[in-house]
């Protein structure tokens, strides 16, 4: 077959001003892959600085922590709103309301361990959203977290969140 030898006007992109087609700066998107990153205490809530979701996924057994990282990077890439879940990721309600959690089954599943996550899309001088480790927790299997334990999460982001720059570890 010989080609096609009418003419053929410009495509629409092609009559497009030079501006019109380079990519504005935009905010970070739900959309978009999300980093992971560590709460770091502030000097002024505490002058050690820990982080505590980093130091609590430290302290976990080997395969809960494993299997935590995986979930996390999982979710990070997905990103986390088209992340199923698998009953690993799971968004919270009431007071907890804005708060995702990872759980996990320890050895023996005689323990339970929950690490408490938020999502920032408004982290000055970042390109991406973030998703923030903040705390976490242990349990014995079956029981609650008590009030107080969540009273305590919920402070930890407050904190984080009263700060932006972020106070990242």
């Amino acid at each position: 077959m010989s080609p096609d030898k009418r003419q053929r006007k410009p495509s629409k992109q092609s009559r497009l001003p030079l501006k019109a087609t380079s990519q504005a700066k935009r905010a970070p998107s739900s959309d978009d892959v999300h980093s992971l990153v560590y709460f770091k205490r502030h000097k002024d809530g505490d002058p050690n600085q820990p982080s505590p979701g980093r130091d609590f996924l430290k302290s976990c057994p080997p395969k809960v922590r494993a299997t935590m990282r995986a979930v996390l990077i999982a979710v990070a890439e997905a990103p986390p709103k088209s992340f199923s879940g698998g009953g690993y990721w799971e968004a919270m309600h009431g007071d907890m309301s804005g708060w995702f959690e990872i759980r996990v089954d320890g050895p023996k599943k005689k323990e339970h361990f929950r690490l408490f996550c938020r999502l920032d899309y408004e982290a000055e001088g970042l390109d991406k959203p973030l998703l923030v480790i903040i705390d976490g927790r242990s349990k014995p299997t079956r029981t609650t977290l008590s009030d107080e334990d969540y009273a305590a999460v919920r402070k930890l982001g407050d904190e984080y969140f009263s700060r932006n720059p972020r106070p990242l570890a």
